[in-house]
């Protein structure tokens, strides 16, 4: 039997989690799958009554799995809980990576997905102390079989008010927070006047007159495979050039990461679809871009982008997109909006409030161990630069430096 030792307790301690007989009265089975076709019926079933992000949906894992996952042999290994009558209480979306000789499971996604986390019944979430969420690990890494360790990281601590219940083995806190902004359907003034200033409205004000100027302008959603080559192009050519001015990596210049988006925003069927495309043009040209996930009334930014060598750039139409899609989703009934992990002066302008999310590093074996012990101490590390306005500028100058003389 697997031993995961308390992430809290020092290296090599022996686990005291429930035993088995204490997990049988909450779950009946353990099963590990790669078949996400297989698996859609039971996903989409949990995923209704669940507690679950954008991120874990079945539509954007499938996109993630069969572009990303396949060009860089990340094969999904998805673990499914039932209860005593066969019924699906928990669905967890790993992939299995290998590094230096280690292997271990995490939630497939990295970081294009903001937020890891499974799919959890509320009511299964709710039982599961510290010591059954160990037991459970126990039966799925046996499912699995071979591991070294589990690495969860940036999990929500909660999620729709319920407790994520991974969460309690976590080792401490993730290096950055998520930002949000809790919608009143229908009454996007009102949530926008409570969490930004009066001196924040004026300023965007000014910038919205000053961007009236160049012309009468549309906010667009991608719908239909022409409308979302165009939008996703002009997101992937405004992206490739930021991180050229920056002098960083580009991370969505991977093929792959096109092919996951391209296949995010196309519905299958009658499900929605995963991922949604979004443009602000004037006189038919995109001059700011934003990609989002969606899943119930959650509206998760991916990711936002803008033309930079336009006049347009300094009345910050990337600001006003953000605001009119804010607007938008109100008006649709989505009741929050999130910006996604990390710090960025816009997101605390537009956002009252954040997501905790924590980090968890559980070793199986002696390699999994020595490996957990490296990864929490650069999360860590991670954690006290971005807690340092100072360490964190000096850091980033350092990357882009390395980056430009190929250290």
């Amino acid at each position: 039997m697997h031993a995961i030792a308390d992430s809290a307790s020092p290296a090599g301690a022996p686990s005291n989690a429930g035993s088995p007989a204490d997990g049988a009265r909450l779950w009946g089975s353990v099963a590990v799958s790669g078949d996400l076709a297989a698996l859609e019926r039971d996903w989409r079933e949990l995923e209704a009554r669940a507690i679950v992000t954008p991120y874990q949906s079945h539509g954007w894992i499938s996109a993630f799995a069969s572009s990303v996952g396949v060009a860089h042999r990340l094969s999904p290994s998805v673990a499914t809980v039932r209860d005593a009558g066969g019924r699906p209480v928990a669905i967890l979306p790993f992939t299995i990576t290998r590094r230096r000789g280690i292997r271990f499971a995490e939630f497939i996604g990295g970081k294009h997905a903001n937020y890891h986390m499974g799919l959890f019944d509320p009511g299964f979430a709710a039982a599961l102390d510290a010591d059954r969420a160990r037991a459970l690990l126990q039966d799925v890494a046996a499912a699995i079989g071979g591991l070294d360790a589990f690495v969860f990281v940036n999990q929500p601590v909660e999620w729709n008010g319920i407790a994520n219940p991974l969460a309690a083995l976590a080792a401490g806190p993730s290096p950055s927070r998520a930002y949000k902004l809790s919608l009143t359907p229908g009454d996007a003034d009102g949530s926008l006047r409570r969490a930004m200033s009066s001196h924040a409205h004026k300023k965007l004000k000014n910038k919205r007159n000053r961007f009236q100027t160049f012309g009468p302008s549309r906010v667009v959603k991608a719908a239909g495979a022409a409308e979302i080559e165009r939008i996703l192009t002009a997101f992937l050519v405004q992206k490739a050039r930021r991180f050229a001015a920056l002098g960083l990596h580009d991370p969505f210049a991977d093929p792959a990461i096109r092919d996951f988006l391209r296949r995010g925003a196309t519905p299958i069927g009658e499900a929605p679809a995963p991922i949604e495309l979004y443009a602000l043009e004037v006189e038919g040209e995109p001059v700011a871009t934003y990609v989002g996930a969606v899943q119930g009334q959650r509206f998760s930014g991916m990711a936002t982008a803008f033309a930079m060598s336009s006049e347009i750039a300094k009345s910050s139409p990337g600001e006003i997109l953000l605001i009119d899609l804010i607007r938008l989703k109100c008006s649709e009934g989505i009741t929050v909006f999130d910006l996604g992990v990390g710090e960025a002066r816009y997101k605390t302008t537009i956002c009252d409030d954040s997501d905790e999310l924590v980090d968890s590093f559980l070793p199986l074996t002696a390699k999994g161990r020595a490996f957990a012990l490296v990864a929490r101490a650069k999360r860590a590390v991670k954690r006290r630069i971005k807690a340092s306005p100072r360490a964190l500028a000096w850091a980033q100058r350092l990357s882009q430096l390395l980056r430009r003389t190929g250290g």
